[in-house]
């Protein structure tokens, strides 16, 4: 049996003879001859599949229209603000905290839709209460910069279009959420009894990440590793729980294997919530079931789109979803290229190690490539080591996933018993999260590329493409590679390119300067926000590390620890004392910066042959808008000297 893609798609388990294989459905991935020609994809029906979501797409912008009673109808202009009471009904949980929090409340009475509450601190408020909130309702602030999160444009890929800073709120009613207390009650006794990491990572195979609270170090390390599929609610998940039941249930009739395969498919679906990724999952896999279990034939490429058809005319806004997005690229891989992807590494003659070896890698690598654009264009980052990293995983991963759904059941039914069987996944699951971290942590794990432009990726997305599909590979394989250097020729000239990054942001502001490559940070605050957009900026940009970093607020940062990371030489202000006096210098081959008066905020900025001067604007529009702690609030003008 094939093992699971980096993006949580379908295992093999055992099966009638050449039965259909879809997406989430438990069938055996096609297997190449040795060759890897004879099975041909349908590539006219995946050119069909690529025309159907583009003219879906486009319903799906049509429907980011705001109501016509959505509450953004009552802002006169782009910064408008507005005193509200509002009633409505709440997404989804809040963890509460010493910080602030985000919830969506989904509106009721006189306005329909929904907005994005801020609260500060964050209160202890459940799935389904009904709340009266008192506050100023706004728009969200766009993003500043086209390589940065903004809160606008994440909210509106979920169709809402304000948010509301509540300043009380009561609670009008709270009905009973059968599905939400179970989901609570298995992630808190998961908890209880292994701790915030094993018993995070357990709940997480069973409820997904989504529900359960798990530690940032694991999540990042699981992402640095190319194994983020593993901690999501996907396909994969609901593959293992269907190959379980669909085994237990083999001597039995279709009467009895239905049944518990729908109860099974209904079961995830509650447990894992209506997320993009589950549903997709969910459809694929009750319609593979169907035709399987009716002695018919279907086509994998078809099921697909008629799936990604049903979901989007359900639900237009998940066309902008990533995880949705994800298993979509990743299903048409496994069905289009994996085996061809297995021929092509068995060889001619393979001895049965290096067969069994390519049927192992060849799945996670379909799906690593065609989530290839989708990785570039979101994040400028590629897991480099996805591929060995879920061979090596593989092995725990389906029994890890039975184990936890077991104690599901057991923390549910026979609480005594949780204790002596979380014992048991201890260890298996301690072995995944070491093996995640020592990926994680070698080098270049998470390879920056940058972020190339919209249009690049699309070109590089056509000759991908076109070599991942073996009918068009076999006839436009020469064109694709040259279009593929064109491509990476192109981004690699941006990122070498000498240029001047000034983002005017809420906490501070941001200059990067970048030569040759390599790029050096000026930050006129020391705002943890900031740090972590600094962060960001240099991901996007596809530098690891900045060459060095000048901090201007004249208080020390609250983090300095976060600043320190940013960059290989870091100067930091502390105690009022600015971190470089009049005539002092700081800089790399190609980028310097002098103080030029006793505050170090007048600056003479080299970059390359070309010199830049620095002012301070101290205006009082800034200052009140920007609302810093700082004593001294500066936003870097840029003045060619």
């Amino acid at each position: 049996a094939p093992p699971a893609s980096p993006a949580g798609l379908p295992c093999g388990v055992p099966a009638p003879p050449e039965p259909p294989v879809g997406p989430g459905w438990p069938g055996p991935a096609p297997r190449a001859t040795e060759r890897g020609d004879r099975h041909q994809p349908h590539w006219p029906a995946l050119l069909a599949l690529i025309a159907l979501a583009a003219l879906l797409l486009l319903h799906g912008l049509q429907a980011t229209t705001p109501a016509p009673r959505d509450p953004v109808h009552l802002l006169d202009g782009p910064d408008a603000r507005r005193s509200l009471r509002l009633h409505g009904r709440l997404e989804a949980d809040l963890r509460p905290g010493a910080g602030s929090c985000r919830a969506v409340l989904r509106l009721e009475g006189d306005l329909e839709g929904a907005t994005a509450l801020r609260f500060s601190p964050c209160p202890a408020l459940q799935e389904g209460w009904r709340l009266e909130v008192e506050g100023l309702l706004r728009r969200p602030r766009p993003a500043p910069h086209p390589l940065l999160a903004g809160a606008a444009e994440r909210l509106a890929q979920r169709g809402i279009q304000t948010e509301f800073k509540v300043n009380h709120h009561r609670v009008l009613e709270r009905p009973s959420t059968p599905v939400a207390d179970l989901r609570r009650q298995i992630a808190s006794r998961f908890l209880e009894t292994c701790g915030a990491e094993v018993g995070g990572l357990l709940a997480a195979l069973v409820l997904g990440s989504a529900v359960v609270p798990i530690p940032e170090a694991i999540t990042a390390d699981f992402r640095a590793a190319g194994l983020s599929h593993a901690l999501a609610a996907s396909g994969f998940h609901l593959t293992v729980l269907l190959g379980a039941v669909m085994v237990l249930a083999r001597p039995f009739g279709r009467v009895v294997r239905l049944p518990l395969a729908g109860g099974a498919i209904l079961l995830f679906l509650l447990l894992a919530g209506p997320q993009a990724s589950v549903v997709r999952a969910v459809l694929s896999g009750s319609m593979a079931l169907l035709i399987l279990e009716s002695g018919r034939r279907g086509r994998p490429i078809g099921l697909l789109g008629l799936t990604v058809a049903l979901m989007l005319l359900i639900q237009p806004l998940w066309w902008a979803d990533l995880g949705f997005q994800l298993s979509v690229a990743a299903t048409a891989g496994l069905l289009v290229s994996a085996a061809s992807l297995e021929g092509w590494l068995a060889g001619r003659d393979p001895g049965r190690w290096r067969r069994m070896l390519a049927a192992a890698m060849a799945v996670p690598l379909a799906a690593s490539l065609w989530t290839l654009p989708l990785q570039l264009l979101h994040f400028g980052v590629v897991p480099l080591y996805a591929v060995p990293a879920n061979l090596a995983v593989e092995p725990l991963l389906t029994p890890l996933t039975l184990g936890a759904m077991a104690m599901a059941l057991v923390a549910l039914l026979m609480p005594p018993l949780l204790v002596p069987l979380a014992w048991v996944l201890a260890w298996p699951s301690r072995l995944l999260l070491l093996l995640a971290h020592g990926f994680a942590s070698l080098p270049m794990a998470q390879w920056q590329t940058g972020r190339p432009q919209l249009l690049l990726v699309l070109l590089f997305s056509v000759a991908l493409l076109t070599l991942l599909v073996p009918p068009l590979a076999r006839r436009w394989r020469w064109p694709a590679l040259v279009l593929l250097l064109l491509v990476t020729l192109l981004h690699t000239m941006e990122l070498r390119a000498d240029a001047l990054l000034l983002v005017h942001q809420r906490g501070g502001d941001l200059l990067v300067a970048r030569h040759q490559g390599r790029a050096a940070l000026i930050a006129s605050s020391g705002d943890s926000f900031l740090c972590a957009q600094a962060r960001r900026l240099s991901q996007g940009l596809g530098v690891e590390r900045f060459d060095w970093l000048l901090l201007l607020d004249p208080v020390a940062p609250q983090d300095p620890a976060c600043w320190r990371e940013r960059a290989g030489l870091s100067l930091l202000s502390g105690e009022e004392v600015p971190p470089l006096a009049a005539g002092q210098r700081i800089g790399s081959e190609g980028l310097k910066a002098e103080a030029l008066a006793m505050d170090s905020q007048l600056l003479l900025l080299r970059l390359g042959r070309q010199p830049w001067l620095l002012v301070p604007d101290r205006s009082e529009e800034h200052t009140s808008e920007l609302q810093s702690p700082c004593n001294l609030v500066c936003r870097l003008l840029l003045e060619k000297k």
